[in-house]
């Protein structure tokens, strides 16, 4: 199993910077990026439709931590276009392996409709990427990490990019030096736990 090291993952995750490989092939070269304008969801200020939540209700989605990591991210990679190619999954894996990175799941009916997962270091929570099998899955993950980093404490959650998709959950876009200065309070916690 190749692997970016561990120490290197963090360090860059500290500093505002997260690897993504040019394509989701074996052979795609890895590159570090950051954004100029940071998107982030302000714990203080998500929302969520009455209507979203309506449907989770009625299709019985049940959330679930890391309890089919490999699969939240063999999915998301599945997506087009997609920079999750065999390094940067398998980086992820050995991550949770090590504490820092969890899946945040929906099943349905005892089957996976739909994921995402990041890494987590001090107070904050790295967003990656989410799918979803299942109309409304995906929304449905957003919603239950959002009530895992609020109930351990959460200070900032990083979304990387602002999209209209993120929007509606009230993600908006910061200044890096604005980011950095969250960034740096929030790795001043101790790990928080994920749960």
């Amino acid at each position: 199993m190749l692997v970016l090291p561990p120490e290197t993952v963090i360090n860059a995750y500290t500093q505002g910077y997260f690897p993504m490989a040019e394509s989701a092939d074996e052979e795609a070269p890895i590159f570090w990026y950051t954004a100029h304008l940071r998107g982030i969801i302000p714990m203080d200020n998500f929302h969520i439709s009455k209507r979203s939540l309506r449907y989770f209700k009625k299709f019985g989605f049940k959330p679930a931590i890391s309890k089919s990591l490999n699969e939240v991210i063999e999915n998301c990679g599945k997506q087009e276009p997609s920079w999750i190619n065999p390094i940067i999954r398998d980086t992820y894996v050995h991550l949770h392996n090590l504490g820092y990175v969890d899946s945040v799941e929906v099943w349905k009916d005892g089957e996976l409709a739909g994921g995402l997962y990041g890494l987590h270091l001090g107070s904050v929570f790295f967003a990656e990427s989410v799918y979803q099998s299942h109309d409304e899955a995906h929304k449905a993950a957003i919603y239950f990490c959002y009530n895992i980093l609020k109930r351990n404490g959460y200070s900032l959650w990083d979304v990387q990019f602002k999209t209209d998709h993120l929007a509606q959950f009230g993600c908006i876009e910061i200044p890096s030096k604005s980011y950095s200065k969250l960034l740096k309070a929030a790795l001043k916690s101790d790990n928080l736990p994920f749960k």
